[in-house]
């Protein structure tokens, strides 16, 4: 069975998170860097908390280089946000497909969400919040940002009985 991990101070357990999931306004410095450049970078995201999950970090569109994005015809479904759409990386020299996904009508519970990219951090060059290098929730259909505050054990991971 999943024991979730005492967090002791300054650190967060996913095991704390609720669910449904909430969402709260993240004054953290948040860098994603692609093919050696700044992709985004923001004071001004959003985090989602869901239990047994990382944090997804949500930036908005004015602190993104959205030039090198496309919006893609590929979509999931969510329970609590609705539908997403994707975007893929495009440039002369690399093409990153579905790295980043939109809820351009999110349910009203995350209306602030509305029109901010969340990245897979396992498809960029590098996540960083506030300077640290982000890790990437296993499993490749979770977009999770782990770092050395949040604590276990995740969804996908190690001990999480067939998650």
């Amino acid at each position: 069975m999943t024991q979730r991990i005492d967090p002791g101070p300054d650190r967060e357990s996913v095991w704390d998170y609720p669910r449904p999931p909430a969402v709260e306004a993240c004054p953290r410095h948040i860098q994603i860097i692609i093919d050696g450049q700044i992709l985004a970078d923001t004071t001004s995201s959003y985090r989602v908390l869901e239990t047994s999950h990382p944090p997804v970090y949500y930036l908005p569109a004015n602190d993104i280089a959205m030039e090198r994005l496309k919006k893609m015809r590929s979509g999931s479904f969510c329970e609590w946000k609705g539908y997403a759409t994707y975007f893929s990386y495009l440039s002369s020299s690399i093409e990153i497909t579905d790295l980043a996904w939109c809820y351009s009508r999110p349910t009203q519970r995350f209306e602030p969400i509305k029109d901010h990219l969340a990245f897979y951090p396992h498809k960029a060059e590098c996540c960083y919040v506030d300077g640290e290098k982000v890790k990437p929730q296993e499993g490749n259909f979770y977009g999770g940002w782990i770092t050395d505050d949040i604590v276990g054990p995740f969804k996908g991971g190690p001990g999480t009985l067939g998650w």
